[in-house]
């Protein structure tokens, strides 16, 4: 993930977040010894939040020492899966460490030459940070060979595993910087339009993302392929996916770049039926649930229930009053799937601590004796 540690903000939209990685499986693989992860422990990392940038300090220097050990082994496994996954691993391990080497700027802010993809140049770079592009591909390796392990053992015990797949991407992203063409960029490489949703009874200035949105008339015309191959990886990663945004398949609210609000946004069309079209024409029918949470039209509720995708209910906001609202459970139809809140809410405890005297009454009367 780049900028806030967010997964609405990662840095691809096909590679794994080594922040996931198990180092106790390395220390099985003995790729790490056990004294290495005492030191880890007591890194003062442990609180009641997260701080990512120690976080990711101390993983990365035990997952460079793993690395270290790595190259002297047998690479056959590796080897495969890195022929297996060129596709987007290739230019996501050289992205990263021309990221590096350019002192962590974001892509538009590098070499001329390098941010337009020179070939000559790129090879130049490939020769000269070698290793650095092996390990973010052994980083990647181990990310998804722990993955694969997890998936099998949840199979096992009978769960199946619900990933996100974000609507957009970052700007300072490997799928911006290696295809430019599929996002509305000036010929400069600069967003013209970015996303967000206007503004609504809780935000006078709505939310800017600030993503880039995309260009579906080329997405179109290529055949939806980038789509297709992201659908396709995470299919691998995933048994059902949830469509984070879903409303801007259908459309989506654009705002002009350097606005500072969403305010003077606009409703653009996007080819949502089209594009699921190509996606079952070429992968099949696959799982999904829609977040169709916010400002919803029949548009888009006709799109989700003519491919039979069940969307979201969110239990707590059943109780934000007592009048009467679809998300109480006695209202919910057949096809959706009930979340206790999302990613912008509290946890269900700290939600019921903060509730009035009047929504808790409602609550134990609503839901009985627990």
């Amino acid at each position: 993930t780049g900028y806030g540690n967010s997964p609405y903000q990662c840095f691809s939209a096909f590679a794994g977040n080594p922040l996931l990685i198990s180092l106790e499986k390395l220390v099985q693989k003995e790729l790490l010894e056990k004294d290495d992860l005492k030191n880890f422990a007591h890194s003062k990392i442990n609180s009641d939040k997260v701080n990512y940038e120690k976080a990711k300090k101390f993983k990365s220097s035990l997952l460079f020492k793993a690395f270290e050990k790595f190259i002297t082994t047998e690479q056959k496994d590796f080897e495969l899966f890195c022929n297996e996954n060129s596709q987007w691993l290739d230019d996501f391990a050289m992205y990263l460490s021309l990221k590096e080497e350019f002192s962590l700027k974001p892509w538009n802010r590098w070499p001329r030459l390098v941010r337009i993809r020179e070939n000559n140049m790129l090879e130049n770079y490939k020769n000269t940070l070698s290793k650095n592009i092996y390990y973010h591909k052994f980083v990647q390796y181990i990310f998804f060979s722990q993955w694969y392990e997890l998936k099998e053992y949840a199979h096992k015990k009978g769960i199946k595993i619900i990933g996100d797949i974000p609507l957009y991407v970052s700007y300072d992203s490997v799928d911006a910087w290696t295809h430019p063409e599929i996002f509305l960029f000036n010929k400069n490489g600069v967003a013209i339009r970015v996303s967000g949703v206007p503004p609504d009874y809780f935000s006078k200035n709505g939310q800017l993302w600030g993503n880039p949105v995309y260009n579906w008339k080329y997405i179109e015309q290529s055949g939806f392929i980038w789509w297709i191959e992201r659908v396709r990886a995470n299919m691998k990663l995933f048994d059902i996916i949830r469509i984070d945004h879903f409303r801007g398949l259908v459309a989506y609210w654009s705002v002009p770049y350097g606005h500072k609000t969403a305010k003077k946004g606009e409703w653009v069309n996007a080819p949502g039926k089209k594009l699921f079209e190509a996606l079952q024409k070429e992968i099949g029918k696959f799982p999904v649930i829609v977040e169709d949470l916010g400002f919803i039209t029949q548009d888009v509720e006709e799109l989700r229930d003519s491919l039979g995708f069940p969307g979201m209910k969110i239990l707590q906001f059943a109780f934000d009053s007592k009048e009467e609202n679809n998300y109480l459970p006695h209202t919910y139809h057949e096809n959706c799937i009930v979340y206790t809140g999302t990613h912008d809410n509290n946890t269900t405890v700290g939600w019921y601590k903060n509730i009035s005297a009047d929504d808790k009454e409602f609550v134990k009367k609503y839901c009985g004796s627990l």
